[in-house]
């Protein structure tokens, strides 16, 4: 088990700035679909079930 750091911040209505052990990235909401800046899109499929793709 180990231990996980992540911060975010609103930077706009629907842009956060995220940051972690791993850098900075940052993320944009439309509608049910979250888009990042390091090229990973992820896509709420219901309450509590989202599915991810992209990069790792």
């Amino acid at each position: 088990m180990g231990l996980i750091f992540r911060s975010r911040r609103k930077v706009a209505p629907g842009v956060t700035a995220n940051v972690s052990k791993h850098g900075m990235s940052l993320s944009e909401k439309v509608g049910p679909v979250t888009l990042n800046s390091r090229g990973r899109v992820t896509v709420r499929l219901g309450k509590g079930l989202s599915f991810r793709f992209g990069r790792r």
